[in-house]
């Protein structure tokens, strides 16, 4: 992939984020994931071999059509096949979208809307909102800008760098998985382990990235650095799975607040592990700080890959 066709697909995000109506192929993928999902657990009685194989028949219509379309368009023209891969690396970004849901929880939050905002949330996070009040809200909101600034940001720029946009799609759609079907419940504890466990594997680097992109930027922001690596390096083990912990302890700790503590799932309460140290009670400060080291971790990863690619 060339400098600027990478420059083009991040500012792509920038400006526009996910705009409404747009035809977006992580839709299309989530739409695929449920249809297969009934029809694979008619056929096979072994629910954790019908994951495997959901997972299979994903990576290869995902990863396939994705290299097959920019063929197709390289046939025709290197600059229709530029345009392919300017919409399917756009696609698999994150960084504004992630930005503008999120804000309208605070919006409504700081307006004075309890429900409104914990409506708003429901629609980023996988807990159960209903019962929140604003100290947990709030935690929820930059627990979750958190852990995604590496699950939609630095994790498919990541692949995008290593593979393109054959790469990219690939790492969307295992994200995709885990997210519909990763869960540890009755329901998914077989059938999502391998999207599960492949998510796990593919985020091992990109989160480990994300924390210490925090960690730096957080110096930068005149944010607290030290306590960013310090609550990293103590506290990401902590979290059951073996990557969020990274980003969400370092955001934590840059902000002086703490993540984690009482969350109920599917109406069970689940007594999640703490990280950071609680300096402060989290505000809408504290949600601007955390945007604010989003983009910078972001754009500053990004430069240095557009720089690479120069050089390379």
């Amino acid at each position: 992939m060339s400098s600027g066709l990478f420059a083009a697909i991040l500012l792509l995000d920038l400006l526009l984020g996910d705009p409404h109506g747009w035809p977006h192929p992580i839709v299309w993928i989530g739409r695929l994931i449920s249809r297969l999902e009934n029809r694979l657990r008619e056929i096979f009685k072994d629910l954790r071999l019908a994951g495997v194989v959901l997972v299979a028949v994903m990576l290869a219509i995902s990863g396939g059509s994705v290299w097959l379309l920019l063929q197709f368009a390289g046939a025709f023209s290197e600059s229709l096949a530029h345009l392919v891969s300017l919409w399917i690396g756009w696609s698999c970004l994150a960084l504004r979208s992630l930005h503008a849901e999120s804000a309208v929880v605070v919006k409504e939050l700081e307006a004075g809307d309890l429900e409104g905002a914990r409506q708003a949330l429901s629609m980023i996070v996988g807990r159960e909102t209903t019962n929140l009040d604003e100290e947990g809200i709030l935690k929820a909101t930059l627990e979750t800008v958190a852990e995604n600034a590496s699950d939609g940001v630095i994790a498919p720029l990541f692949y995008l760098l290593l593979g393109g946009p054959v790469f990219a799609i690939i790492y969307k759609t295992v994200s995709t998985l885990d997210s519909m079907v990763g869960y540890q419940n009755d329901k998914y504890r077989e059938f999502g382990w391998a999207g599960a466990r492949l998510d796990d594997l593919l985020n091992y680097i990109p989160a480990r990235l994300t924390g210490w992109l925090f960690v730096s930027f957080a110096y930068v922001l005149g944010l607290n650095g030290s306590s960013a690596k310090k609550m990293m390096l103590r506290d990401a083990d902590k979290h059951a799975s073996p990557n969020a912990g990274w980003p969400e302890a370092a955001a934590a700790g840059a902000l002086g607040v703490q993540f984690g503590g009482v969350a109920v799932y599917f109406g069970q309460q689940v007594d999640k592990p703490t990280f950071g140290d609680p300096l402060e009670q989290p505000t809408g400060k504290h949600y601007r700080q955390l945007i604010r080291l989003l983009y910078t971790s972001s754009l500053g990863f990004g430069g240095f890959i557009i720089l690479l690619l120069v050089v390379l």
